[in-house]
């Protein structure tokens, strides 16, 4: 069945999220109240809800996208070529930039949005967000009233689980597995609201989620058995 989806038709996307405010203290107070009972159930007695701010990027009411980050294949005749670009800065300036993409070169009922654990994180995520800066929904987010084989999104952490739902698979594990350069190369998620706020380096987080889209390009590659892309075939262009 993936060998049957045509890889141009795929716009294959991850996103970095960190907590909206740096520390807890800027929240507004019924905000503190409202975080310390959504977390209360993940964070148990171990941490207190200010010790646990520093994990509220996980949640899209707590949180907000740095930059989102995506890839396509493109092709001329047999050469083919994998090409990323980022949209980052103010996230509702990067919303609307990445639903003005997908409006105008992925919006086609055969197009694709592809992601890691994407169906669970990424795209309830973008939707969310968009909703509450009061962005409307491009019609690939939209799923209001559409059936499960109507909805426009490929999982490769679906593809991997085979039907089996207690089942979870890191990308990184993944990529291991499927012997795949790991793109986890400099950082990893739990670093990205440190790097953000911290080190204020977001060209940091944005290689490192660029890295994760080649990746989830790679895997749909092996779960297709086709040859891997080599570093000539992979570029980074700018925001058509």
């Amino acid at each position: 069945m993936i060998k049957k989806i045509a890889l141009r038709n795929l716009l294959f996307l991850d996103i970095e999220t960190v907590p909206e405010n740096a520390t807890f203290a800027e929240l507004s107070e019924e905000k503190q109240k409202l975080w310390e009972a959504k977390s209360q159930y993940q964070r148990k007695e171990e941490f207190s809800p200010e010790e646990f701010y520093d994990r509220a990027g996980i949640w899209a009411e707590f949180g907000k996208i740095v930059c989102i980050s995506v890839g396509y294949f493109a092709f001329q005749g047999e050469k083919r070529t994998f090409r990323t670009t980022t949209f980052c800065g103010e996230e509702k300036e990067l919303l609307t930039a990445f639903k003005g993409l997908i409006e105008r070169h992925f919006g086609r009922p055969q197009h694709l949005l592809c992601a890691h654990n994407g169906k669970e994180f990424d795209f309830p995520y973008i939707a969310r967000r968009m909703l509450i800066h009061n962005i409307e929904l491009p019609n690939k987010l939209n799923l209001f009233g559409k059936k499960p084989w109507e909805v426009p999104h490929l999982d490769t952490l679906e593809l991997w689980k085979f039907g089996d739902h207690k089942h979870y698979t890191s990308l990184k594990l993944l990529c291991n597995v499927l012997g795949i350069p790991s793109p986890k190369e400099d950082i990893d998620g739990s670093q990205v609201c440190k790097v953000f706020y911290e080190e204020g380096d977001l060209s940091r987080i944005v290689s490192y989620c660029e890295r994760d889209v080649v990746a989830i390009a790679q895997v749909i590659l092996r779960l297709r058995q086709e040859p891997l892309l080599e570093s000539d075939e992979i570029m980074h262009v700018e925001i058509p």
